[in-house]
């Protein structure tokens, strides 16, 4: 053994990552034979706000090259803890921390991270093992479904892919108020080609009647936009697409309304009386004004955007009580919620929105948009607790889709998995099995683009509106997506395809990310890449709740393992991220294993040769095992 402490080796620590309160963990820690302490080494071991804890580590065996000290620790509280190693040696503390990625170094370095999580913490199955599909309703499909009572000021326009409106008016003011007439049951009517690309969940950003194209400014949490179809349509797609095994989950925006709305009614377009018109007004409590009616908090100071005081006991029950909003959509066959800004939603909301959505049952849903670390993020001077079982099943995945980006892009391989082992490491494992993984979404520029053109980040509006790839562009970008591409459908957590991605669809930031899907002009050679993923990745349960190793492979090959034990199930897969054919030694993951199965690349003995910007999947079985469960 190299390393004093490397808390993502069971030789070390016991179990990896993240643990259940009440369940024995085990540290070990080995320091050389040169290292006599005075007294045995102790691990110091805290929650934030609380004294630390000093467990006296005890002699447990001698190896070769090092002393084996180790303690146990029952957990019996849920929350983050850090933790570090300190011993003595002629009367110098020296410590043990986090350093270079994991490895425990003398002296210096971060804390280790131990994340506690509630007994009962359990998530849904149903997303468990599958593929999320993200849609912006107005852009997937026209069905050409004549809908009634449109509200006036909103352009429909006629040209299906071409460019979303951008330029703000003469006073500054970006309206958002073009419409290309995606609606649901255009969505319904693809219901077919989503379960041939194995889709089992489809994520719906904003359906509720609004007065932008991407409706996070709810005007009405009852009713679906009109452009969309009606509430019933809604039931209807769910009732359908529960035929094709495919669950449907909305955008919950609760974090603020639209100015124009039924509760805040700025312009006057209702005939409620809105919080803007009037102090008596059943929802005036909802909102804060400072001076009122004109000046009030607004989401990132936009003021069609008023914020909601969330844990207002009206609001709170308007949204999570006994026939509230939430309860309304899952009885209309909802499968749950990803919850839009969750980080500016107050833990007591959060408490009530999952007791909400929970009554319902533990397979109703609720993902959270986090775009950091959710196990140790602070938000508003508080220490969250998304991830301990009583808030969020999992979230929106944003440090892999960095990590995949960046090693497509030419990051080393230490870092890639440094990076997707210490979100596997903090992650309890039921919200790990759930992740909502993704290369592309709304709020980015398409990952084509990434990889393909220029970087956009320092580009005007006008420069990205008219930008598309040139055909050596398409093709580098596409090659690299495919890359990415693999590595989502294969390591923890749950592919999120965005719409249109998986047939070449481009587009830099919002809204140009947001065009229309290319019905009829799509990329079929990549939507059978993106098919044959699918395939593989259903084909196998270790993709559902497998262990992930990584392997020992060449720089520009990402090698990694995913297994279950108890079935005698491993598969290996190999990302080729570069424009070569990259060679790589197959072993079993174990000697006991044997090669079952060669899902992708090509095997020559022991040789696998994997083509540019492809992969390689290889099943190895334990002959001693039953497979039923592979």
């Amino acid at each position: 053994m190299s390393h004093l402490y490397d808390s993502w080796d069971a030789a070390y620590k016991t179990p990896f990552g993240a643990v259940r309160k009440g369940k024995l963990c085990r540290f070990n820690l080995r320091l050389p034979k040169d290292v006599h302490p005075d007294y045995p080494p102790v691990l110091v071991l805290f929650r934030t706000g609380f004294k630390e804890r000093f467990l006296n580590l005890h002699f447990a065996c001698e190896e070769d090259e090092c002393n084996v000290w180790t303690v146990e620790y029952l957990p019996k509280y849920a929350g983050v803890h850090y933790y570090y190693f300190a011993y003595t040696q002629n009367g110098q503390r020296h410590y043990i921390k986090r350093r270079d990625g994991h490895y425990g170094n003398l002296d210096d370095g971060d804390l280790f991270q131990l994340t506690i999580y509630a007994e009962d913490y359990k998530t849904p199955e149903f997303l468990k093992g599958g593929i999320m599909y993200q849609i912006f309703p107005d852009r997937f499909c026209k069905s050409g479904k004549v809908h009634e009572n449109i509200p006036c000021g909103r352009v429909l326009r006629e040209d299906w892919g071409g460019t979303p409106y951008y330029r703000p008016d003469e006073n500054g003011h970006v309206w958002n108020n073009d419409y290309f007439g995606g609606d649901l049951e255009g969505i319904r009517m693809k219901l077919p080609y989503l379960s041939d690309l194995g889709v089992t969940c489809i994520y719906l950003n904003p359906i509720f009647e609004s007065h932008e194209n991407h409706r996070y400014n709810t005007a009405n949490y009852r009713n679906v936009d009109p452009l969309l179809g009606t509430n019933e349509d809604f039931r209807i797609l769910c009732e359908e697409a529960k035929k094709y095994g495919i669950s449907v989950i909305l955008d919950g925006v609760f974090s603020h309304t639209g100015a124009d709305s039924i509760y805040f009614n700025k312009f006057g377009r209702y005939d409620t009386v809105g919080a803007f018109q009037s102090q008596d007004s059943a929802y005036y409590k909802w909102y804060t004004f400072w001076n009122y009616p004109n000046e009030y908090e607004a989401w990132w100071g936009i003021d069609t955007l008023p914020n909601v005081r969330e844990n207002n006991k009206e609001y709170t029950n308007y949204i999570c009580g006994d026939g509230g909003v939430l309860d309304y959509w899952i009885s209309l066959g909802a499968a749950g919620y990803r919850l839009d800004v969750a980080d500016e939603l107050p833990d007591e909301f959060l408490d009530n929105l999952n007791k909400a959505v929970k009554k319902h049952g533990s397979e109703k849903i609720v993902i959270g948009e986090v775009w950091e670390d959710a196990s140790n993020k602070e938000s508003y001077g508080v220490k969250r607790r998304y991830l301990l079982g009583d808030q969020l099943d999992s979230v929106m995945n944003y440090p892999f889709r960095d990590a995949m980006i960046g090693y497509v892009k030419g990051m080393s391989a230490q870092e890639f998995r440094r990076r997707i082992m210490g979100i596997l490491e903090n992650y309890p494992r039921p919200s790990v099995d759930v992740l909502m993984n993704f290369v592309s979404t709304h709020d980015i520029e398409r990952a084509i683009n990434r990889f393909g053109g220029e970087s956009c980040d320092d580009k005007s509006k006008d420069w990205m509106a008219e930008r598309y790839l040139n055909e050596a562009e398409y093709a580098k970008g596409k090659a690299m997506l495919q890359s990415a591409m693999a590595l989502m459908f294969f390591l923890p957590g749950v592919p999120s395809i965005y719409y249109g991605d998986e047939a070449g669809l481009q587009g830099y930031k919002d809204p140009f990310n947001r065009r229309c899907y290319p019905w009829g002009n799509e990329d079929h050679d990549l939507i059978a890449y993106v098919r044959e993923l699918g395939r593989i990745r259903k084909a196998y349960k270790v993709f559902r709740n497998g262990r992930l190793y990584f392997l020992r492979t060449p720089e520009d090959v990402m090698g990694f393992c995913r297994v279950q034990k108890t079935a005698g199930v491993a598969v290996q897969v190999y990302v080729n991220r570069s424009e070569h054919e990259q060679e790589v030694a197959l072993a079993p993951w174990r000697e006991d294993y044997v090669m079952d199965a060669v899902e992708r690349g090509h095997v020559e003995g022991s040789t696998l040769r994997i083509p540019p910007h492809d992969y390689a999947a290889i099943v190895y079985l334990d002959p001693e095992k039953q497979h039923e469960e592979a």
